[in-house]
């Protein structure tokens, strides 16, 4: 399969989320500092898809509104009938029925780019039909188990709902995103039913289907399982958050950035810091701020849409806000005697 087949992103971004206990749409709730779908959205982009496409439903109107940055199509799903219907409603955006659709949620803001293009790569180079994305946890429970045979090429997805005693027990799990061959995928999606536990088109049942076919259904085990769970709780979303920090503040400092405490820092996306800034624990920088190099930012300051001039101090606990300090700057200012 040629590197510049044809590849469709279907986004999945209908669902209530309901073990969020909340009137928003999931996709919509803040992972540092943006809408957890944006995560996977920024995610997607250097595969340089022919299109992405998102599937809607609840909340249509202020997810697509969330989205209107991006290069996307929207499609409806007007009844969450499952995964797999949710994938046969992207279908009228798909313009060729060639090369693959790649598809994901859009409730897991910690996939990163380079796990995709691993996947998308191993794709093509195969030739597959269909892969999917697994990943071993110690405790699997909530997720769908990978069935597999001797030679580790898969054999089906079993739903935790659906899973017997000895099922529950396998480790590896299936991580929900996958890559079709278009044409096998929308041939097939229509004979998928809805004998389970939930009633639903389950688009795992594809696998079986594949299998039916005689075409080996590949898999592409990613080493790190934080990196592809999805948010349904709060207390995930906290654990989301806790780690896109962390990655953010682990490239500052690679960039010649001083934190003490890391963990108790915050520097938005959107904001630049230069070299051997200081930061003390509790700063948070966020909006379009701008630390110019040499600056020494005090405990707990925050500072947002705040320019600091080259080599200035910012006493601990101040607060600035779309605000200007000049270079060389003691804030606040030393009192005179």
């Amino acid at each position: 399969m040629s590197d510049h087949s044809p590849l469709y992103l279907v986004i999945l971004a209908a669902g209530k989320g309901t073990r969020m206990k909340s009137d928003m749409a999931k996709v919509l709730h803040e992972v540092f500092y943006a809408p957890m779908v944006h995560h996977v959205l920024h995610a997607t982009a250097p595969l340089q898809a022919t299109k992405s496409i998102v599937v809607v439903g609840h909340q249509r109107e202020s997810v697509i509104a969330s989205l209107a940055k991006f290069s996307l199509e929207f499609v409806v799903q007007d009844h969450q009938l499952g995964t797999g219907h949710a994938v046969l409603c992207a279908k009228p955006a798909i313009d060729l029925l060639e090369g693959s659709v790649m598809i994901l949620c859009g409730d897991t803001p910690l996939i990163r780019s380079e796990s995709l293009k691993e996947m998308l790569a191993q794709h093509r180079s195969r030739n597959s039909i269909l892969t999917v994305m697994t990943t071993k946890l110690e405790n699997p429970t909530h997720y769908g188990r990978i069935i597999s045979d001797p030679n580790d090429t898969v054999l089906s997805i079993v739903e935790e709902k659906d899973a017997d005693y000895e099922q529950k027990k396998i480790q590896e799990i299936n991580a929900g995103i996958y890559c079709i061959d278009t044409k096998f995928l929308f041939k097939h999606l229509k004979e998928i039913g809805t004998d389970n536990s939930q009633g639903e088109v389950y688009l795992t049942d594809i696998i079986a289907l594949a299998v039916a076919d005689n075409h080996p259904v590949h898999k592409f085990v990613n080493p790190a399982p934080h990196d592809v769970l999805g948010v349904n709780s709060r207390l995930e979303l906290s654990k989301a958050h806790h780690e896109l920090q962390l990655r953010r503040n682990r490239s500052l400092m690679a960039e010649g950035i001083t934190m003490i405490n890391p963990e108790t820092i915050q520097v938005s996306p959107e904001s630049t810091v230069g070299k051997d800034v200081i930061l003390h624990p509790g700063v948070e920088i966020s909006g379009h701020s701008l630390i110019e190099s040499g600056c020494e930012i005090g405990t707990g300051v925050l500072l947002y849409n705040a320019v600091i001039g080259a080599q200035s101090t910012i006493g601990a606990y101040s607060c600035l806000n779309h605000c200007k300090i000049p270079v060389n700057s003691v804030f606040p200012p030393h009192s005179q005697s």
